[in-house]
């Protein structure tokens, strides 16, 4: 962890107070839930981070959610472009699978994929009933 005075090579007056990226120093060896702008949800113990809010994941993975079941794809040591998050936070360990059942990856992938397909002929189907709009 750094001491209390702020990196070297940050440029600002006072980066502590002024910069949303300096408040990641709190987060530090903490885990984290982070929500990236394609969905994905990536959990891991946030080691590192730089002024652009790039972000180092240790023991990473991904969560991937199907209605109450989930799966954990291992990621390992993860970076995370800053730009790419949407949404971070702690996770509450205790209450983290609350109401899920953890299911193999295998079978996670195929519910995601049938989930991902009825999407789409819902979509579909919502695309042809346009004309009753009119």
């Amino acid at each position: 962890r750094w001491p209390r005075s702020p990196p070297t090579g940050v440029m600002s007056n006072d980066p502590w107070s002024l910069s949303a990226v300096a408040s990641l120093v709190e987060e530090l060896d903490k885990k984290l839930l982070v929500m990236l702008r394609d969905g994905s949800k990536i959990l891991g113990t946030l080691r590192s981070f730089d002024q652009f809010a790039n972000i180092v994941l240790e023991n990473a993975f991904e969560r991937i959610i199907v209605g109450s079941s989930f799966s954990d794809i291992p990621l390992g040591l993860y970076i995370v472009r800053g730009e790419n998050v949407v949404l971070m936070g702690e996770v509450d360990e205790s209450i983290e699978t609350e109401g899920l059942v953890m299911v193999d990856n295998d079978e996670i992938k195929r519910a995601r994929e049938a989930e991902k397909a009825a999407e789409k002929l819902k979509d579909t189907m919502l695309s042809r009933m346009d004309f009753l709009d009119e």
